[in-house]
């Protein structure tokens, strides 16, 4: 079988010619048939989309998470976070964030423990990912980035119990994670997003409002040196905070819900957080997110 995966095209041996193999290269064949009409339909949706003003990402971007679609990593329930989930959430909230808030090369993927070979998905991207070494050369590496290019991606995995920054296995995707506190909290309500490039790439990203409250936890998490990221945690959190204040209420008090049943360390974080919200922010908020015991 030969197919297409970014601008590289991959041979993968199926197996003996035989009676069984001859009826799945059928099937195959036909559902790929049948899908063409779509496809080109589903091409034609994603120009106008784009003409009409819908956000998209670079083309080295959008060949990367097309290749992690492609090779089924949404599909068995991973989750965009960071940069690239809030760039795509603008689509499904019908509006355009600043610029300079959504650029990052770095993505950060959180998947369920559920089967898919990463490390192969990352290999037939592009040009082709390579796993960076961990800076202690007896850790595994948890980071991938393609060559001749600052594009990377990251795997994450929730940590839970005691602290422990340790990458640990997860066996059904060939790959190790490294641990981040609190995922969980995004993690168990996503939804799905489409990325208009080429036939469109459907990936899954947190809902807005976890996403912005999760972030307000993550800035008072970062150390010192990581300042201008904890800022741009706190305006991209601002930003679609200030927005769902105005039109979608109801999302930020089922959040606040959810964190009523989060550690006591998360529910600290987030006030801090909130606290440096602006003075408008902050007002437009009151009566849906208040400070938490």
């Amino acid at each position: 079988m030969q197919y297409t995966i970014g601008s590289s095209q991959r041979s993968f041996y199926l197996g003996p010619d035989d009676a069984p193999l001859r009826e799945r290269i059928a099937a195959t064949r036909a559902m790929w048939e049948a899908d063409a009409p779509s496809a080109k339909e589903r091409a034609r949706l994603v120009a106008m989309l784009t003409a009409g003003g819908a956000v998209g990402l670079p083309a080295s971007h959008s060949r990367v998470l097309e290749a992690l679609e492609q090779a089924g990593v949404f599909m068995v329930g991973g989750v965009l976070i960071g940069s690239h989930s809030y760039a795509l959430m603008a689509n499904a909230l019908g509006v355009r964030w600043p610029v300079d808030l959504a650029h990052d090369n770095a993505f950060h993927v959180a998947i369920p423990d559920k089967k898919v070979d990463l490390e192969v998905a990352l290999s037939e991207a592009d040009k082709g990912f390579f796993a960076v070494p961990a800076l202690n050369p007896r850790e595994p590496s948890t980071t991938f980035k393609i060559r001749g290019s600052e594009l990377s991606v990251s795997l994450l995995t929730p940590m839970h119990g005691k602290t422990d920054s340790r990458a640990k296995k997860i066996f059904s995707l060939n790959a190790m994670a490294s641990p981040m506190r609190f995922l969980d909290f995004i993690l168990e309500d996503t939804q799905p997003a489409v990325l208009p490039y080429r036939h469109g790439v459907l990936v899954n990203i947190p809902s807005p409002a976890r996403f912005a409250l999760h972030k307000l936890v993550v800035s008072q998490r970062r150390p010192a040196a990581f300042a201008v990221k904890a800022r741009k945690d706190i305006l991209q959190a601002q930003e679609v905070l200030g927005l769902l204040a105005e039109e979608r209420p109801g999302d930020i008090l089922l959040a606040m819900e959810a964190v009523q049943k989060m550690p006591s360390k998360f529910r600290a974080q987030l006030n801090q957080g909130m606290s440096q919200l602006d003075a408008k922010i902050l007002e437009k908020l009151s009566g849906y997110m208040e400070p938490l015991p």
